[in-house]
């Protein structure tokens, strides 16, 4: 009788070689490490360790505890900062969400001209943030292409920039174009990967549009909504370069961010300990927000 020999199971490796392969890895991603350790992480803890200072640049500093943080607390400014940094938020992130949904939506079939369109589409991601603002600001001023727009439907001709409620809509808009390109990307990456039966299943049994998105397309879409949204959670409150270009905080205060707060703090005031108080608040309120929509929406993943 023939013996046929089992074939060899290919998996990890044991043994010497094995180990002498990772140290070998290690030794190739050591230069990234030692790099985020002293670019990253470092000045990371430093920050946090100044926020219990009195740390400035025309003075040194000294230990003073928690009073950066009483201070805060007391500083009217820093609510209105944090105000205007949600509200900033809610309008930017659901708004990025949608618009990156229904482009991935259009774009995800095979039509002529896809890939330009994807292509497109995709170019406000990388394309400078300030440039683009500096167009925006022309966009919305008196009589610009958006307030004459915006007079055809009979509402104000006047600068969105310069009206304390419409400024952060205005911001909002900008950021949503900045962003929805690699949303698009994203969602479309991961549509490319659900089964065209199921859809094909459910357009037999009489399903249409809106029932087939919300049936099939979008619980398959909810881990990249749920990383899309920690994701634009972070960069809204992280808002700085659109709202220092277009509006510098203005007008009365009515686009003053916390990273804009933080900016003035630290540079325009030299009071580094303040402003590094300011930015382990906001880390704090990132981590919250980013452990909510975690439960809210990635609770099942």
């Amino acid at each position: 009788m023939a013996v046929v020999a089992e074939p060899t199971r290919r998996g990890r490796r044991s043994g010497p070689q094995a180990r002498r392969e990772a140290r070998i890895g290690l030794l190739f991603v050591l230069p990234c490490f030692l790099l985020f350790l002293a670019f990253r992480f470092g000045p990371g803890v430093a920050g946090v360790l100044m926020s219990f200072t009195d740390y400035s640049l025309t003075g040194g500093g000294s230990f003073i505890g928690l009073d950066n943080f009483t201070r805060l607390w007391a500083d009217p400014l820093f609510w209105q900062a944090l105000k205007v940094t949600v509200l900033y938020t809610v309008l930017a992130v659901p708004g990025t969400l949608i618009a990156s949904v229904s482009l991935a939506l259009i774009t995800r079939r095979a039509f002529r001209g896809a890939k330009f369109f994807r292509s497109v589409f995709f170019l406000p991601v990388v394309t400078s943030l300030v440039l683009a603002a500096t167009v925006f600001v022309w966009i919305f001023s008196t009589g610009g292409p958006w307030s004459t727009l915006m007079g055809w439907f009979g509402m104000s001709e006047g600068s969105w920039l310069s009206d304390d409620v419409l400024v952060l809509p205005a911001l909002a808009i900008v950021g949503v174009w900045s962003r929805f390109g690699y949303g698009m990307l994203i969602l479309l990456a991961r549509m490319q990967d659900i089964p065209r039966e199921l859809e094909e299943a459910a357009l037999t049994d009489g399903a249409g549009p809106w029932q087939r998105f919300r049936y099939i397309v979008l619980p398959q879409l909810k881990p990249a909504l749920f990383f899309l949204a920690v994701i634009e959670t972070t960069a809204s409150f992280q808002v700085f370069d659109a709202v220092y270009t277009m509006t510098g905080g203005g007008p009365a205060n009515a686009s003053y961010t916390l990273v804009f707060q933080l900016y003035d703090a630290g540079f325009k005031y030299f009071d580094l300990g303040y402003a590094s108080a300011i930015g382990v608040a906001l880390f704090v309120l990132t981590v919250v927000v980013a452990v909510i929509q975690r439960l809210v929406i990635g609770k099942d993943q």
